[in-house]
């Protein structure tokens, strides 16, 4: 296509999208190998793909970017659902950006030149980039966090309260609190999220990377990521209108999933029983359970791949919205791990959702690949959030043993937003803020602690590890509430966390501490209180 046909229909694309923040709209805009001279302005519900077998086989010589003139202009923490994933960029002027905040990917890119991260220095709470190289700097500038896993940058510039680093070629030197850098020099295991490519002849084919072990950098700078390319013949193409049946009819005959950009109703749960299933979204597609059914349930089966998706809660609530792993699952899957890759939760903001949790892990060995579990605290409308309206106890609990998680993202929950039960856990990056509508203390109360934690470790559990935490609170309903503590741990020798910081959001309430009853509490001024590690 001609380059001002493709501008055309990026442009409408964009000028719809760029508000659009709880419309129906999808898009996935897919770019064979090539060369264009484009800007691709990214609004939400859009997703930018290349289908070479590198980010060098698509080079866009204009930009790639998100800006932040629409909430008001320069605040980039609305900025959600959209992404950029395997193409080269030659920026304009040298430098591109990426002003976003929550369920932004930025995945298997190449910048020739530097990457700001957001917009005229407002507002921006993000976000994650993935198996990328940076040849220039990356600018952080006003991000409150972010978390950069197995990339190469030329350097990093910027921080505000917690800034991540694992496996990053290029990374600043580990320096918490001052300035706020977690630097983790190798991935422990991982598995990049599969993708879609197009070969010489023109097959479609989705590459679904091998797991991997103490990784740094990307995979793909010689073209030799290690993994497996499966023919598009293996995939149920699944688009607008199919039935929850028909999706798992296909299942069933042992077929993958490839779900095309839309909104899908289910009336039963997606069903995934064999191993290795791949089940992979493009352009935000999205997920509804009707009728207080979980979305997706995943048996207890090895390397189970679920990539690019947003379940949205439906106006029944649902016990949970997604199960991976049947209760009392206790296969050892360390060999091939189930991943879960850019799987987003949200629980109100489009309609009134409620469901009680929104991800179960019950099986062993997971790979969380970055999530981000919202429970709304804005909407389309004021009916589709408040503390009654969009109820939500806890976004994530993990029963299985040895799950690791980077780039965990949960928001505003109404009891414990994480509870973390099994053993050998891992959490790299954590961003969290508390529920905002506490109507009163009262009515947020545990046992006889203030508040609930916002990432809690049992009791029970005897090693557990984590990286980089941050949690704020924002009680703009009643600023008189409190929080005893944002993380809650218990005294066991292989029980660490390295690198934790609270905050009160312009003075909106306190965290008495950080920590059981470690760690100071929240200063004036929304100003940040650190601790290196517990214990």
């Amino acid at each position: 296509m001609p380059s001002a046909s493709i501008q055309r229909k990026l442009d409408a694309i964009f000028a719809e999208q760029e508000k659009n923040q709880f419309g129906c709209q999808r898009y996935a805009v897919l770019f064979k190998p090539g060369t264009y001279a484009n800007d691709v302005n990214v609004g939400f519900y859009t997703q930018i793909l290349g289908l070479g077998s590198t980010p060098d086989a698509v080079t866009i010589d204009g930009a790639v970017h998100v800006e932040a003139d629409w909430f008001p202009p320069n605040n980039a923490t609305q900025n959600f659902w959209r992404g950029a994933e395997n193409l080269s960029v030659n920026p304009i002027g040298g430098s591109d950006q990426w002003a976003v905040s929550q369920a932004s990917p930025y995945r298997r890119m190449h910048v020739r030149g530097d990457l700001r991260l957001d917009h005229g220095g407002g507002w921006s709470s993000g976000g994650w980039i993935s198996d990328t190289k940076i040849d220039g700097q990356v600018r952080s500038g006003s991000q409150q966090q972010w978390i950069s896993r197995d990339s190469r940058f030329g350097s990093w510039s910027g921080s505000t309260w917690n800034m991540v680093f694992v496996g990053v070629d290029g990374a600043p030197a580990g320096t918490f609190p001052d300035p706020p850098y977690t630097t983790v020099d190798q991935t422990p295991i991982v598995r990049e999220k599969p993708c879609l490519q197009v070969d010489e002849a023109g097959h479609y084919r989705v590459f679904v990377p091998a797991l991997r072990n103490s990784t740094s950098g990307v995979t793909w700078e010689h073209d030799s990521a290690p993994g497996v390319s499966l023919p598009i013949d293996q995939f149920f193409i699944v688009q607008p209108g199919a039935a929850a049946a028909e999706m798992n009819a296909a299942l069933t005959a042992g077929k993958n999933l490839l779900i095309t950009p839309g909104v899908y109703h289910l009336d039963q749960p997606l069903h995934v029983t064999r191993q290795d299933t791949v089940v992979l979204g493009l352009g935000i597609a999205t997920l509804v359970p009707d009728g207080g059914i979980t979305a997706i349930k995943v048996d207890d089966v090895d390397g189970v791949k679920i990539a690019g998706l947003l379940i949205d809660a439906g106006t029944t609530s649902s016990a949970m919205l997604m199960e991976v792993g049947g209760p009392g699952s206790d296969a050892d899957h360390s060999a091939n791990p189930t991943s879960l890759h850019d799987v987003f939760f949200r629980v109100g903001g489009a309609a009134a959702g409620k469901a009680r949790t929104s991800l179960v892990v019950n099986s062993n060995n997971v790979i969380g690949d970055h999530l981000w579990l919202w429970r709304a605290d804005h909407g389309a409308d004021d009916s589709h959030v408040g503390w009654n309206s969009n109820a939500a106890d806890t976004g994530l609990v993990v029963n299985g043993n040895d799950v690791t998680v980077y780039g965990l993202f949960v928001e505003h929950f109404q009891k414990a937003q994480v509870a973390w039960n099994g053993n050998g856990g891992r959490t790299y990056f954590f961003q969290n803020e508390m529920p905002y509508d506490v109507p009163d203390q009262a009515s947020w109360m545990n046992g006889e602690a203030e508040g609930y934690p916002a990432y809690q470790v049992a009791s029970d559990v005897t090693s557990h590890e984590a990286w980089g935490l941050g949690s704020y609170c924002f009680f703009s309903t009643n600023p008189s509430v409190a929080c005893s503590h944002a993380f809650a741990a218990p005294a066991a020798p292989n029980v660490r966390f390295h690198d934790m910081v609270t905050v009160s959001l312009n003075d909106q309430g306190t965290i008495t501490h950080v920590i059981n009853d470690v760690g100071a509490t929240t200063p004036a001024g929304t100003k940040p209180a650190n601790l290196v590690r517990y214990p």
